[in-house]
């Protein structure tokens, strides 16, 4: 017998969800987006999901089907904090016109229903307003904040918020904030001034779980796995992981290391230097667009404290040691020793524990007698895209009902 052919929503029927994340560096913005596209897609057939990204590796991940993306000319950020474009050879408020040209076009052609904002309010240097003012003009679209589970030191963020207008923004564009943690572990919007108004928009969704779909096969013999996120600013812990080795000769498991995409190719010619010195008790990728299966295979993971990172450690109840950076930002430090207080990992502390090889030795030979993070119970904490399709589906529901009167 034939299989009926699959229906085609009309455009009537077709309900569209957009996604900015500004991603001048790192892969995080990205990679959460991806997430959420990905889950809201695979729950309601008749959407699609268009994500907005400044991501330069946006082109190397692979995106599910009705999941697509558009690619925002590139800025970085220099040492002394200022920006510049990356491809176009363009001043940095040139580029900056150039990319909210072309988000206010995208969103005028694509006409989303839901709008979903990662982080900034404003966008990078404020490229998102005029967006945004179309849309409040429009009153058609629904309008989500979504935010980490950590953002920065309260004081710190909220002189960068005010410095920004992003508490301006907030109060008057959002319909939502989504919060992709969990109260009880933080709160990232303390001391940020938010009326009580826009407090009662909150919801906590609990973090963002993670799952192998791409059907690969991680490797068979045993490994822990060593990821410093994106590796623009792993170096020191990528160093340190190898100089344990180098100290240990009978340190095991062996690691697989993924360098990230963003560790640069001067840096990462010294270090495959000393893995090859090393006869395969280390083995390195540079980039891994399907982290999944790696952290599926893994017998424990020596990591940065990223969000995405801490997501797959939790979803693949891996034992972890979490290296965290304290600058630019402390989130990565907060979160790691909010979590090692929950006992969901443990953090190596250079203030605590000293960064040396015999720190890091000790932390790896540690990793077995270390409990598994769902030996420490928290309720809801991986229940994040489940909320989120809830909330879509209220969202739409909403939208359809003002449409229709």
């Amino acid at each position: 017998m034939a299989q009926p052919t699959p229906k085609t929503p009309t455009a009537a029927q077709a309900r569209r969800i957009m996604l900015y994340s500004h991603d001048t560096f790192g892969l995080g913005h990205l990679r959460r987006s991806r997430a959420l596209a990905t889950a809201i897609t695979q729950a309601d057939p008749d959407c699609s999901a268009l994500i907005l990204t400044g991501s330069p590796v946006a082109g190397r991940f692979t995106f599910p089907r009705r999941v697509d993306h558009i690619r925002l000319p590139g800025v970085t950020k220099r040492s002394d904090g200022s920006y510049v474009s990356t491809t176009l050879g363009m001043d940095i408020e040139t580029t900056t016109q150039l990319r909210s040209g072309l988000i206010r076009s995208a969103i005028q052609q694509y006409e989303p229903d839901i709008l979903i904002v990662d982080k900034e309010p404003t966008g990078f240097r404020g490229e998102l307003l005029p967006a945004l003012e179309d849309l409040a003009a429009r009153g058609r679209t629904r309008i989500v904040l979504g935010l980490r589970d950590v953002l920065d030191e309260p004081e710190v963020l909220a002189a960068e918020w005010a410095r920004k207008g992003a508490i301006e923004a907030t109060e008057r564009f959002f319909d939502e904030i989504w919060v992709y943690g969990l109260r009880s572990i933080y709160d990232p919007t303390r001391g940020l001034d938010l009326s009580p108004e826009v407090r009662r928009r909150i919801y906590w969704t609990g973090y963002l779980r993670r799952s192998a779909t791409s059907g690969g096969v991680p490797p068979s013999e045993p490994y822990i796995l060593v990821t410093p996120g994106g590796g623009g600013d792993g170096q020191a812990m990528v160093d340190l992981v190898l100089a344990a080795y180098e100290a240990d000769p009978d340190l095991k498991p062996a690691a697989k290391l993924v360098y990230g995409p963003f560790l640069s190719g001067e840096r990462r010619a010294h270090f495959e230097a000393r893995v090859a010195r090393l006869k395969g008790r280390v083995s390195t990728v540079g980039f891994e667009s399907e982290m999944e299966t790696l952290f599926a295979g893994a017998q424990g993971v020596i990591c940065m404290g990223g969000y995405n990172t801490f997501c797959e450690v939790l979803s693949f109840d891996k034992r972890a040691v979490i290296v965290p950076r304290t600058v630019p930002r402390l989130e990565q430090w907060i979160r790691a020793s909010r979590a090692e207080e929950l006992g969901l990992v443990r953090m190596l502390d250079e203030t605590r524990d000293g960064m040396t090889p015999q720190s890091m030795i000790a932390a790896i030979r540690g990793l077995p007698e270390q409990p598994l993070p769902s030996e420490a119970f928290v309720d809801g904490l991986l229940d994040g895209l489940d909320f989120v399709n809830r909330r879509v589906r209220i969202l739409l529901a909403g939208r359809q009902s003002c449409a229709a009167e």
